[in-house]
């Protein structure tokens, strides 16, 4: 049975409490924001209680909110209106007693204070979907992806109605991946995973959307995980207990991959005068795949600047291919690529030397890339390594920062 029409309860409200009429019309705009009061889930109620209303909605009348008493009337008003409404699980919670506690926290204590009682409160009620490994939530959603987690979240809140023992994140897993009628047949992963990557491919500056577009349909499906041979050798050695001295005289190649284990990714570590495997690393040892991941995404993670990082990602997208190139000339055509992003101050060659080479290096180093003085080249476990490093990037959550 569909909800009542809003105008139609507002008009009984006035009938019958007209003292909160006015509020319950603001509240329930700011609540459903057009859209039917049918729509309404319990994770629009809680986000309206606990965060926008404190946060963002005036009283009618008034400039600004000064106290948890008008936050009150107002949630209380459409408590009102939406128990009108039949709505009486909803309307419950607009005077409940964690609805009055972060209120007033946010009244006495300030914003920050409120903020965390409100996500404490919302992560307890159960309807917030988690992060689950195909999928880390954005801060900042696009459209699909929130359909998509507005959708997760309905489904969890019927599922504790009805009383279920319910697994979140086994829940949430499936309602993204199955495929769904009316979606078309597709599943919300894949249209959230089209969103971010499309947002990936619209970045800064022409040059480089030029270079990204073809990727856009390429990283779409997972890259199978490759074997890692000089890690996987390094990290037996160092398993095996014949310790590593750390006095001989390696190639600079083994070299980096001694310093990538130890103090990139903290596989291995320094025992007096050797390097003995950890936990970490053991666990990498017995995982093809999470041996793979955790290599092809620190690919994309050094450098304390996006800038270095937007560097590096030019460099795998230009050597995805295999194409052999001289580092100079790979060096200028980053720079090409990244000088058009709108960085201050403008790009020179020199800014993307050091990450570039450092890649490179890096690559050499894991056996994925050849280079030397004249030329550099990914063998095909590099360039899938390349895609895969590309992928984990551009599909990563979007965060409040400037650079995100």
């Amino acid at each position: 049975m569909s909800a009542p029409d809003v105008t139609a309860l507002l008009a009984e409200l006035e009938r019958s409490h007209p003292d909160l009429a006015e509020e319950a019309r603001t509240a329930v705009e700011w609540l459903t924001g057009g859209e039917p009061l049918e729509t309404v889930t319990q994770l629009d109620v809680c986000e309206f209680l606990w965060y926008t209303l404190p946060l963002k909605v005036a009283p009618p009348n008034a400039g600004t909110m000064k106290g948890s008493g008008d936050m009150e009337r107002l949630a209380r008003s459409l408590g009102r209106l939406l128990q009108l409404g039949g709505m009486d699980r909803y309307a419950a919670m607009c005077v409940s007693p964690t609805t009055l506690q972060i209120l007033r926290t946010y009244a006495r204590e300030g914003e920050d204070a409120g903020t965390t009682a409100y996500q404490q409160a919302l992560e307890a009620t159960g309807v917030l979907p988690p992060d689950v490994p195909e999928l880390q939530w954005s801060m900042i959603m696009g459209p699909e992806e929130l359909g998509a987690h507005i959708a997760c979240s309905a489904a969890l809140e019927l599922a504790i109605v009805a009383g279920e023992s319910v697994d979140r994140t086994a829940l949430t897993r499936r309602w993204l991946t199955e495929p769904r009628a009316d979606l078309g047949g597709d599943s919300w992963l894949n249209r959230v995973h089209g969103e971010r990557l499309n947002r990936w491919v619209l970045g800064r500056g022409p040059a480089r959307r030029e270079l990204a577009q073809p990727f856009e349909v390429r990283l779409h499906a997972p890259v199978a995980p490759q074997p890692l041979p000089a890690l996987h050798r390094l990290l037996s050695v160092a398993a095996s207990g014949e310790t590593l001295p750390l006095r001989l005289a390696p190639s600079p190649a083994a070299a980096r991959l001694r310093d990538l284990a130890e103090r990139e990714l903290g596989a291995i570590r320094r025992d007096g005068a050797k390097l003995t495997i950890t936990d970490y690393g053991m666990r990498l040892l017995k995982s093809k795949s999470a041996m793979w991941s955790a290599v092809t995404r620190l690919l994309l993670a050094r450098g304390e600047h996006e800038f270095e990082v937007s560097a590096r990602e030019a460099a795998l997208m230009l050597l995805a291919d295999g194409t052999l190139m001289s580092p100079a000339k790979l060096r200028e055509r980053v720079a090409e690529v990244v000088g058009g992003e709108g960085w201050h101050p403008a790009t020179s060659l020199e800014d993307v030397t050091g990450p570039v080479t450092d890649l490179v290096a890096q690559l050499t180093a894991l056996g994925l890339a050849f280079s030397d003085e004249l030329a550099v080249r990914m063998d095909r476990p590099g360039q899938l390594a390349a895609l895969a490093a590309l992928r984990a990037h551009a599909l990563r959550p979007r965060k409040y920062v400037s650079s995100a």
